[in-house]
């Protein structure tokens, strides 16, 4: 009934061969880092491509007790811009790997 055995073959070849591929770029990923700072290098955060933050680093002049708030801002922004290129990261490597599937925008 379905004939082409041979490409079926050669399709789970190809899956696998991405998914090799797949666990060799997380694992890059990991290791690879991205490093911001907010309010002008006050503070300054080293995020790893698990998105664990491996260094935070607050100049002495950012710490004012009389505006926590200001510093918990330029902390938090630091933080999400750091998940941000993170996740931009992971997404350009991503397409690199996929560019060839021809597989349309967003399937993966």
């Amino acid at each position: 009934m379905f004939n082409g055995g041979g490409n079926m073959a050669g399709m789970m070849k190809k899956v696998q061969k991405m998914q090799n591929e797949m666990k060799k770029m997380q694992d890059e990923l990991k290791r690879k880092t991205v490093e911001v700072s907010s309010g002008g290098g006050a503070v300054k955060i080293v995020m790893d491509g698990e998105k664990q933050v491996q260094s935070l680093i607050i100049a002495p002049a950012a710490v004012d007790p009389e505006d926590i708030e200001m510093l918990q801002d330029l902390i938090s922004a630091a933080f999400n811009e750091a998940t941000k290129k993170v996740d931009e990261m992971m997404a350009q490597e991503m397409g690199k790997l996929t560019s060839g599937l021809g597989l349309p925008p967003g399937l993966l």
